[in-house]
């Protein structure tokens, strides 16, 4: 591709929590893609699924339970659920935002599988909270069906899975042929689905795979110029909420992982995102990450204001 590309990672901060909510924070995310279409940049567009997976999640558990002749929903069904209703909002924002600047690009939302490996070290330790609050009784039951809980209070307890990390995008092909035809992709929403593959089939996985790396992973692969992680800040902190607190503007690969060595990033908040971009970085020639805010991805993106990667 001869094209700039540009894979937007969005943060669950710019899609809401509610389903009103999200149809507000989609129309304001939809102004930021519009912006960088304006750039003159191709745009896909990786999402946040966190509080939309635990909503389903919850609700067609909670469905199963009252109808027993349901089956519960397996993670990866609730996973491909909210891709296409978070897709649904965005797509429908995306399209409406860029109509009202005379531009007509057509946006499409595909529904990712992401592979994982069966092996990784993750499923030893899962960190990822889903669901709703359980009691000890149904804490059990769920131990006993495989899952791993965790307790939250005296008498709570709540389902974790794993955050293994993305080896391949199955439908990466297609997204390719969709970019290259001139359309807006979402793709990769919530990490992916993740699956495994057994021989020629692809099982779907108990697990949440972290957005961020899945984000870097599609952009790896679709040799895009820039990687913009839109999270909850303008510009990434050092030393976050103490006197000596500093905001980090442009700064090398060797940098960013000096910092990550000294623990200045969260893992499972802010560490993913350094992860994520200093691997797409270092896998191709001009490429950069920046990290800032929705509200300010138009200014990342020239580089006036963000943590900027390069």
């Amino acid at each position: 591709m001869n094209k700039k590309i540009t894979v937007v990672a969005l943060g669950h901060r710019a899609l809401g929590t509610t389903l009103p909510e999200q149809k507000v924070a989609a129309k304001a995310a939809a102004k930021a893609i519009a912006d960088l279409v304006e750039e003159g940049s191709e745009v896909v567009i990786s999402h946040s699924n966190g509080p939309q997976v635990g909503m389903i999640h919850t609700a067609m558990n909670e469905f199963g339970k009252a109808h027993p002749d349901y089956t519960f929903a397996p993670m990866s069904v609730c996973s491909a659920m909210s891709q296409g209703y978070i897709g649904y909002d965005l797509q429908n924002a995306i399209r409406q935002e860029l109509l009202s600047r005379g531009i007509y690009k057509p946006v499409s939302t595909i529904l990712t599988q992401v592979v994982i490996d069966p092996y990784d070290d993750a499923f030893d330790t899962p960190e990822k909270i889903i669901g709703r609050i359980l009691n000890k009784q149904e804490a059990e039951a769920e131990e006993d069906k495989g899952n791993s809980v965790i307790r939250v209070s005296q008498d709570g307890y709540r389902r974790i899975v794993a955050a293994p990390k993305p080896h391949k995008i199955v439908e990466l092909e297609t997204i390719r042929t969709l970019v290259e035809a001139g359309q807006i992709v979402i793709a990769a929403g919530g990490g992916g689905i993740p699956v495994m593959e057994q021989g020629i089939a692809l099982r779907g996985a108990s697990a949440i795979i972290e957005k961020d790396l899945a984000s870097g992973l599609l952009a790896e692969e679709l040799n895009a110029d820039t990687l913009m992680i839109l999270t909850s800040v303008e510009k990434v902190s050092l030393n976050l909420g103490a006197h000596n607190e500093e905001f980090l503007d442009t700064l090398n690969i060797e940098e960013a992982r000096t910092h990550m060595e000294a623990n200045q990033f969260a893992p499972g908040s802010m560490l993913p995102k350094f992860e994520a971009g200093i691997s797409f970085i270092e896998k191709g020639e001009g490429r950069r990450t920046i990290i800032t805010d929705i509200s300010h991805a138009k200014d990342g993106y020239r580089e006036k204001t963000g943590t900027i990667i390069k």
